[in-house]
């Protein structure tokens, strides 16, 4: 179970990079233009995201100090 919460963390992340490297390069927030600036949805996106975020910096940290 934990592997398969990391791989999800992962790939939220990954995503949540990329959108912000559009947000970077060309000004356009892709979580937004698909779910709408404000929504519920894009909302829970913005937010998983910054959780696997934080659920992987705890992973790691874990693992660095065993």
């Amino acid at each position: 179970m934990k592997k398969v919460l990391d791989v999800i963390a992962l790939v939220l992340v990954i995503v949540g990079g990329l959108n912000w490297g559009l947000v970077g390069l060309f000004d356009l927030d892709l979580v937004a233009a698909l779910f709408g600036v404000g929504s519920i949805l894009a909302k829970i996106v913005y937010v998983l995201v910054g959780l696997s975020a934080l659920w992987l910096a705890i992973v790691s940290l874990m693992k660095k100090m065993k």
